[in-house]
Parts: structure tokens; C-alpha cells; sequence
């Protein structure tokens, strides 16, 4: 919400000398979130006047059309002369009143003008546009063409209101009266203690059986539809200058008279309003839940096929209108044309006036299906004042009879739902509690009051909340109203004094030192959204019954292209990798740790839990059961350099290996043994692809995979060649116990090097298990450090060099002892896999 800051010294006597900045900060002291102060006009420096063109030349020798002007500025250019001005524009005419800026003056931007000879004349000065100005788009498409009763020689700085500042408010979903200048000015008169002028506080006649015919249909989406009528509009009228400027400056575009006072009437009271041409409404206005399918065209030109939960205006044609949303295009106000025979010009001249109050959750519903947000939605969805509807069309009639020279029909028309104020009993002292403060009953009451509350009682107070209020629905609620006026600045800060042996849970300590490690392997975290769209999972090339394809989708997602959990980090991963290679970081390598979910098999609705007390262990389990199932999961992607190149060498670029390796890195900070042997599974290449497997309660089991992705997968997410990932299932290698470190032996060590010759398909994985069990259990370590093919093997033969340390725990192993663990894991080896040792 922008405010003006002249707009709002209407209503509040703010002091002299208070600058925007000054109400930024009182207006934060209450709650609301000022985000910038604009200062309109800042650098804008004059003369800066009326003038009126007198004669127009036109140069018809340039590849562009140029006019050149004589302007009478009045004395503005201190001699009384016709001012000449070169100007490229078009929508002005001989005896137009315009703006003109003299040599000398500075406009924003910085842009300061002089006399200079352009397109061989000399342009003294230039006749400006309201974008020059830094007014915004003012609707002309050119110079700003002025009423003809401005005085030539008028200041236009003054005129056009251009030196102002603006507040904008980002107002939270809880405060909707703020999106209006009255809710505004109704914070600002209390954060000043200053009383406030209520623009709603205006004369309005009662309804009667003359207005304009109306029925409600639906009360439960329409409680309140006021209607009224004004005729004889003069379709020549303009929008003055004040009312074009209180548009622009609250970020709105001027359109023509009639429904530049509607938006000027919802910016004021915050009731979105909207007017039809009369004589384009045929019958009875309606207020009813759309058929199916029924089809409406709006303002902006779309045809729009209707849901059954569409909340519309009709007529006895059909729907003209979504409530609360936009109106339709076929009772649009018309714009003024003249008659191309007559010349007489034609428009709107008979209006009926609409200020509604509807349900939030049906327009809400209704914007969000259409995808269609517009000021009015915007308002209902947060909450508008059903009381503040007379008002508002009262305000917007009277000025249409004002500044469209229309006459007022006396008919008022008033639908209204039955309805009581909502009261709410709270204990005096509960913002005390709540708070940490002893407040005191007479400064609660005093601040609901300025809230706008009714209040009633000692110990125990009835408040009667009132009408432009909607958020404030229990004690809590009235409770933040007293401390956000007493200022969030002065509550006690007290940190709380945790427990003794309280802290991370060993779990939390080994996720953390998960990410800790896989950071000092050179990655780097990424932190993505837990939501996916299904069709990434056919890019990852998942099988139809993979697990990961059952998603739990969400009632109201962020995106409709992404309405479900995920099941697997590796979309938000390689998205986020996607995005920085193409932003010209080409060696990524990124991991992230985070929630997987899966769907149970039984789908059930989680109850609401109680807030008055705590919830029983039946109704937890019952809220667990219907969660679904959860766990951590840890992921990397990396593409490009691994290694860099440099004067210390070639470097490498990052492949499978690495892959796997993160994989090995999670595993010795959970402390388990992993195994990694040749897979196969959806994203991953077929032949370089390893499945990570564990041994959990005797029984192996798969916990992820680590390899180069498929080319196809790469291709489908625009990812960079050769891009590798890993991913596993984090909470399966992590346990609740404490790990126990390993026993170091204070013997040397002693090493054994073996190399066998085995056929080329049999796996490393399967020799390397060998040779572990048959060196028992003096083998402390065994790495592979070359693998060899040639012709000397022997055709599809391979040999793998292993070295094996061996120690003991209790004595230092002699060579002999050392040669027999070596001998016997090579036997093993030789008998599980045709392993021969090499040069035997």
C-alpha cells in the first residue's frame, strides 16, 4: 500500500514539521511493515510552468515527425515572449494548456535543461510528459494536455502536486484494513496519540423501495450489496488533476472519471467498489454461485469458463461480473467518442454503483482458479469492512454528482445478511501474562479502544471487536493489539536457561557432522523448496511402479507446477545446478541434506489438536499416523573441474569416482561399513552407476546410488555433460547411539601388496570382500591403488593391486605372520572369484 503523504495529513493533523520518515518510524513502533520512504520531487527544481501553445510548425524534413512551437508562458521566462520549443509529441493541438519546463531547471534524474539548438531550430525549454515529470503513466501517451482553466504562468510543481512523499506498507495477510488510506490514518492517529478524521463518518440515506433491484442469492458468499444509481453523467468530464495525482501516487493508473472515483473511493476506505453502465444491464441485479461451465468475458479481454464455486454478479443475460474479482466487459463503462457523423460525443451517462462485502475464502478461491489478482481480490481476501459499504457508495456518488456533473437517484438499495458484532471476553490481565508486563487494566482498555473496540467490564472485559477488524477473533489476538501499541520495543528480553543435559540429540550431532564433512570435500550446501512437479520423475527416467512416483500432494501449493513433496533431493539439487552453470559457474559441486516424504498406504485426515492444553498421547499418535512417512536424505551433484589446473598441474574434471566418494565420506561419519558394487537405477548411467549398499540387522540393504547421470536425464534437464550425483538414505547409517571410537594399536604396522589377475567383468567389490575375510582379523586396512589391463594378461583378463595393512593389537606382527594373512586373503580370492595372484 503507497500513502501519500499529503493524502494522509487529511486525515491525521500530523505535526508541522514530520517528515515521512518521522511516520516510517512511528508507524513500524505499532507493527506495520514500512518498507521504503519515497521522496517524490526530490531533485526537481524549476521554473516549471502553465503554457499555452499558440502556433505549431511542422518539420516534415526529418525521418521522425518534429513540431516546432511558440508556447506564451506569461513573465515564467521573464521577458513575456512566446517561448520556442522543439517537441516530437503529437496529442496536443493550437490552444492546449501544457507544461512547460525553462532553461535552467532541473528535472528527476538529474536532467537539467538549457536553450540548444536541436533539428535546426533553437528549443528554449521542453513541453513535458508525465514520465519526464516522474509522475508514471498518466493515461495520455504524451505531453500532459491540461484543463483549460489553469491560469498561463501557474507554477506546475504546485499544480501537479510533484514534490510529496510516499510510504510503502507491506501489509501482512492479518491486516487488511491497512490496505486503505482511512486504515493507515487510523495507525497513524494512534501511534501519535492524535485524533483521527474517519472519512467514513459521512451523511448516508437509509435504504428504501426505490433503488435499483437487487437479489442476494447466496448470503453466505454475500452478506451485505449496496446499490446505487446516478444519472446524466457529462461523458466529456475529466478526472481533475488532484484525483490523477492521488492515483499515480498510490501506485494506480488513471483510466477515465467513473471508475477513477471507484479506485479513489477503495484506496480511501478500503471497500473496492464497481460501477456498470446502466444501459447495459438488463433486469434484476444477482449474487449467486455460477452454473458449471458458464463462461464470462472480463475487463481484461479473457473469456473465463466459470467453476461452480465462482461467486457472480448478473443479470437476466447471465454473469456480468466476478464478485469480488472483476467486472465483466459487457457492462463496462464506456469512454467518451464523438459521433463521427454528428460529432457529438458519446459515452456513459447513467451508472449504477456496486459496494459489496463477500466471503474471503470464496474470493480467494475464486482469484487463485482464474489465476486473476486483482485490488479488489486483493482487499476481500484479507478482509474488508462489511459496516464501511454505505459509506462508499455514498463517497462515490457524491463525487460523480460532484465532478460528472450527475444527479443522484434517490433509491438506495440494501441487501443485508443478518448479523452480530463478534464479542470476545478476556481477562484483564491477560496481556500481562502474555506479555511479561504488568500493563495494567486501564492501558488495556485505553488501547483496544483506540483500536476500535467496545470494552466493558473489570476483571473480566467484553470487548466488542469492531467491524474493520476481522483478525481479532480470541483473547490472543486483543492481547497483540495492547503490545504492539505499547511498543514490541519495550517487552523484557530474557534468554531462556536450557536444561542441564539437554542439547542435540546424537542424531542431530551426526547429521551436522555429515554436512560438516562433505563441506570440507569442497562442497557446497544448497537449501532448495521440498516440492516437485511429477513430470521430473519421467526426466529421471523412474520405472512406472518406482516407489518415488507415489507423491503427497498439497491442498494449496506454492505452485501449481510443483504441487507435491518430494521423494528424492535430486531435482532441487540438479536445479539448482542447472541455474548456476548457466550463470557462468561451470565447476559446481553441491550437497544438500534434507526431508523426503512418501505417501502411507492408508490415507487419513490428521485432527485438529486442542491449544488449551496439551494434547494426549492418543491424539499424537493419531496426528503421526495420519503424517507421511519422513526421513533425511543426504545428495550431491557436481559437473566441471574437480581438481583445478595450475602450475601444480593438470587438474581432473569431477567424474563417478567422486561420486561414490562423497557417499564413502557420509559413511565414515556415520560409522558405518558401506558397501559399493555395479548398479542400475533410473537417472543413473547403466555402466556407471554403484549401488550403495549396508548391512542393517543381518540383512543387507539398499540405501542408495552414486555414478554419472544417463545422458537422456541430462539432455531432458539441460544439465552440463557428464554431470555425476549421489544420493542415500541419510537416516538409515545413522543410529541413536554414541559412536565408539576405534581402538588404536601403539604396534607398527606392517604392509603386504597384492596384485590378481581376475576376468574383466568380475567386480572389484567382489575381490575386495575376499580379501578381507580371508585376511581375518589382523587386516586393519586394504586399499585399491591400480588397476592394469594388457596384452601380457591375456585377453579379457584385468589386474587389481591391492595394499593391505596388517597390525595387531597385543604384539608386533613379524613378516612371516604378516605373508601367511596376506597368502590366505589371496587363497580366498583366488577360491570366490578365479582370482590368480600376478606373476605366480
Amino acid at each position: 500500500m503507497r500513502v501519500p503523504l499529503s493524502w494522509l495529513r487529511e486525515y491525521v493533523d500530523l505535526p508541522a514539521g514530520a517528515t515521512g520518515r518521522d511516520v516510517q518510524e512511528k508507524l513500524v513502533g505499532v507493527g506495520l511493515e514500512v518498507e521504503t520512504v519515497e521522496q517524490l520531487g526530490a531533485d526537481l527544481k524549476g521554473p516549471l510552468v502553465v503554457g499555452q501553445v499558440l502556433t505549431i510548425e511542422e518539420l516534415t524534413e526529418f525521418k521522425k515527425p518534429i513540431r516546432f512551437c511558440t508556447v506564451d508562458v506569461g513573465t515564467a521566462n521573464g521577458t513575456g515572449e512566446p517561448q520556442e520549443i522543439v517537441c516530437g509529441a503529437r496529442n496536443f493541438a493550437v490552444g492546449d494548456k501544457v507544461v512547460v519546463v525553462l532553461p535552467g531547471a532541473v528535472l528527476p534524474g538529474g536532467f537539467a535543461i538549457s536553450a540548444r539548438k536541436t533539428y535546426g531550430k533553437k528549443s528554449h525549454g521542453m513541453i513535458c510528459s508525465g514520465d519526464e515529470l516522474g509522475m508514471g503513466d498518466d493515461g495520455s501517451g504524451g505531453i500532459i494536455v491540461l484543463p483549460p482553466e489553469h491560469e498561463v504562468g501557474t507554477d506546475a510543481i504546485e499544480l501537479l502536486e510533484l514534490v510529496d512523499e510516499v510510504l510503502d506498507i507491506a501489509v501482512t495477510p492479518d491486516r487488511g484494513y491497512c490496505l486503505s488510506m482511512r486504515g493507515v490514518a487510523r495507525e497513524t492517529a494512534t501511534a501519535y496519540g492524535l485524533p483521527l478524521r474517519d472519512p467514513a463518518l459521512i451523511d448516508v440515506p437509509g435504504p428504501n423501495a426505490h433503488g435499483y433491484q437487487v437479489e442476494v442469492s447466496d448470503p453466505a458468499g454475500c452478506d451485505r450489496f449496496t446499490a446505487r444509481t446516478v444519472t446524466g453523467l457529462n461523458p466529456e468530464a475529466h478526472s481533475p488533476i488532484w484525483l490523477k495525482r492521488r492515483l499515480q501516487k498510490a501506485g494506480m493508473r488513471p483510466i477515465s472519471l467513473a471508475v477513477d472515483i471507484t479506485n479513489y473511493v477503495m484506496l480511501e476506505l478500503g471497500q473496492p467498489l464497481h460501477a456498470y453502465d446502466r444501459s447495459l444491464v438488463e433486469g434484476t441485479i444477482g449474487v449467486r454461485r455460477a452454473e458449471q461451465g458458464e463462461k464470462i468475458t472480463t475487463l481484461d479481454g479473457a473469456k473465463r469458463v466459470l467453476d461452480a464455486a465462482d461467486l457472480v454478479i448478473t443479470d437476466e443475460r447471465g454473469p456480468i461480473g466476478l464478485a469480488g474479482v472483476m467486472g465483466g466487459a459487457h457492462t463496462e463503462i464506456a469512454d467518451a467518442e464523438p459521433d463521427p457523423e454528428t460529432g457529438e460525443v458519446k459515452g456513459t451517462t447513467d451508472v449504477v454503483i456496486e459496494a459489496a462485502h463477500f466471503d474471503q475464502l470464496s474470493i480467494a478461491r475464486t482469484a487463485r482458479r482464474h489465476k486473476l489478482a486483482s485490488e479488489a481480490s486483493k482487499r476481500f481476501e484479507r478482509g474488508v469492512d462489511p459496516e464501511a459499504t454505505s459509506a462508499a457508495a455514498q463517497r462515490t456518488v457524491d463525487l460523480l454528482v460532484l465532478l460528472a456533473g450527475g444527479t443522484a437517484e434517490a433509491g438506495v438499495t440494501e441487501a443485508i445478511a443478518p448479523s452480530a458484532p463478534r464479542t470476545i471476553t478476556i481477562p484483564a490481565d491477560h496481556p500481562d501474562k502474555v506479555a511479561g508486563v504488568a500493563y495494567g487494566r486501564e492501558t488495556v482498555v485505553r488501547r483496544l479502544q483506540q483500536v476500535g473496540c467496545d470494552v466493558y467490564g473489570q476483571d473480566s472485559l467484553t470487548v466488542t471487536v469492531p467491524s474493520w477488524r476481522p483478525d481479532l477473533t480470541d483473547p490472543n489476538d486483543l492481547a497483540e493489539e495492547v503490545i504492539r501499541l505499547e511498543g514490541y520495543e519495550n517487552l523484557p528480553s530474557t534468554l531462556p536457561s536450557a536444561p542441564e543435559g539437554m542439547g542435540l540429540t546424537q542424531r542431530q550431532r551426526t547429521h551436522r557432522r555429515v554436512g560438516i564433512a562433505l563441506a570440507g570435500a569442497g562442497y557446497v550446501e544448497a537449501l532448495n523448496y521440498p516440492f516437485i512437479g511429477e513430470p521430473v520423475f519421467d526426466d529421471l527416467l523412474l520405472d512406472a511402479d518406482d516407489s518415488n512416483r507415489r507423491v503427497v500432494k498439497l491442498v494449496n501449493p506454492l505452485s501449481d507446477e510443483e504441487p507435491a513433496l518430494r521423494t528424492t533431493l535430486l531435482p532441487g539439487l540438479l536445479a539448482a545446478l542447472r541455474r548456476n552453470d548457466s550463470r557462468g559457474s561451470h565447476d559446481l559441486a553441491l550437497f544438500e541434506t534434507g526431508t523426503v516424504f512418501h505417501p502411507r498406504q492408508e490415507q487419513r485426515t490428521a485432527v485438529r489438536l486442542p491449544v488449551d492444553r496439551r494434547p494426549t498421547e492418543e491424539e499424537l499418535a493419531g496426528l503421526d499416523e495420519a503424517l507421511p512417512y519422513q526421513w533425511r536424505n543426504v545428495a550431491v551433484v557436481l559437473t566441471g573441474a574437480r581438481e583445478q589446473a595450475g602450475w601444480w598441474g593438470k587438474g581432473r574434471p569431477a567424474d563417478w569416482a567422486d561420486a561414490v566418494e562423497a557417499a564413502r565420506v557420509v559413511a565414515r561419519e556415520t560409522g558405518v561399513e558401506l558397501t559399493v558394487r555395479k548398479g542400475q537405477y533410473g537417472p543413473w548411467h547403466p555402466g556407471r552407476c554403484a549401488e550403495l549398499v549396508i548391512v542393517a540387522d543381518g540383512a543387507e540393504k539398499v540405501v542408495g546410488y552414486a555414478g554419472e547421470l544417463h545422458p537422456r536425464v541430462i539432455k531432458a534437464l539441460g544439465l552440463p555433460a557428464r554431470t555425476c550425483a549421489m544420493e542415500l538414505e541419510l537416516d538409515a547409517l545413522v543410529t541413536d547411539e554414541v559412536l565408539q571410537a576405534p581402538r588404536i594399536s601403539t604396534f607398527p604396522v606392517a604392509t603386504q601388496d597384492v596384485a590378481l589377475v581376475v576376468d574383466a567383468d568380475v567386480p572389484a567389490v567382489e575381490v575386495e570382500a575376499a580379501l578381507r575375510e580371508g585376511a581375518g582379523e589382523l587386516l586393519e586396512s586394504l586399499r585399491l591403488f591400480d588397476v592394469f589391463t594388457g596384452e601380457q594378461l591375456g585377453e579379457g583378463k584385468k589386474s587389481l593391486a591391492y595394499a593391505l595393512r596388517f597390525r595387531a593389537a597385543d604384539r608386533t606382527l613379524t613378516v612371516d605372520e604378516a605373508s601367511a594373512a596376506r597368502d590366505a586373503a589371496a587363497a580366498l580370492a583366488g577360491e570366490r572369484t578365479g582370482a590368480v595372484v600376478r606373476g605366480a
